[in-house]
C-alpha cells in the first residue's frame, strides 16, 4: 500500500481489486506529474519526458528511474505560469485533503499553457459508510494498473473523506478553476479525467 503509515490490517476496509488501463498520450515538451512518487505510473509511461512532484521525499526515491523528481508541494507550485503542456494526477487526488483541493486545481490551471491538458486518474471515495465498523479509518484500494507494455499490481489507501469524492466533485473543481471538461469516464470505483485550459 502507498500509504505513508503502514496501519494495522484491522484499521483497513478493503474494497474490491480495481482495473485501470492507461494508454499512452500525446503531450508536447514536459509533463508535470502531480504526486509522482511510489509507484510513478506516468514516470514509467512517458519517462524523461516527466516532471514528478510529491511533497514526500521518500516516494520519489521509490519511484522508477527517467522522470526528473522534485519535492514539491502541489498547492504551491514553483513554477512559472504557462509553463506545461500537460499535467497528470495519477491516484493522487485521494490523498490529498478536500479543503486544498481547489488549490491544487487552480496552481495546475495556472502553470498549464492555453491548450494544456490535465488528466486525472482516480478512485471514488465516499465517507464511511454506515455499515463500515468506525475502526476502519483508512479506506484501501487494490489496484490493477495495465499500461501498453506491462501490468503493475499496487494498491492505494487513505483516511475517509469529509465528502464523497466522485466525478461530479471533481468536475465543479475543475469548471471552478476554468477547466474545460473535455472526457469524463467511471467504471466501478475508478474516475478519469481529461480537462483542458482554454
Amino acid at each position: 500500500m502507498s500509504d505513508h503509515h503502514e496501519p494495522s490490517e484491522d484499521r483497513i476496509y478493503f474494497f474490491a481489486q480495481q482495473t485501470v488501463t492507461v494508454n499512452d498520450f500525446d503531450a508536447a515538451g514536459f509533463i508535470l506529474d502531480v504526486g509522482g512518487g511510489g509507484e510513478g505510473i506516468i514516470g514509467q509511461l512517458k519517462g524523461p519526458q516527466v516532471i514528478a512532484i510529491d511533497p514526500n521525499k521518500r516516494e520519489l526515491a521509490e519511484a522508477a528511474a527517467g522522470p526528473l523528481k522534485i519535492i514539491m508541494d502541489a498547492r504551491d507550485l514553483r513554477f512559472l505560469d504557462a509553463t506545461f503542456g500537460a499535467a497528470t494526477a495519477f491516484f493522487t487526488l485521494m490523498y490529498i485533503r478536500g479543503p486544498d483541493h481547489a488549490k491544487v486545481f487552480g496552481e495546475v490551471f495556472r502553470v498549464l499553457v492555453p491548450g494544456g491538458t490535465f488528466l486525472i486518474w482516480d478512485t471514488i471515495l465516499p465517507p464511511r459508510p454506515g455499515d463500515v465498523d468506525e475502526e476502519k479509518h483508512i479506506a484501501a484500494f487494490p489496484l490493477q494498473v495495465k499500461l501498453p507494455d506491462q501490468e503493475i499490481s499496487t494498491g492505494y489507501g487513505t483516511r475517509w473523506p469529509e465528502e464523497t469524492q466522485d466525478l461530479p466533485y471533481y468536475v465543479r473543481l475543475a469548471e471552478s478553476a476554468g477547466f474545460d471538461v473535455i472526457a469524463q469516464e467511471a467504471h466501478d470505483r475508478v474516475l478519469f479525467l481529461h480537462l483542458q485550459k482554454p
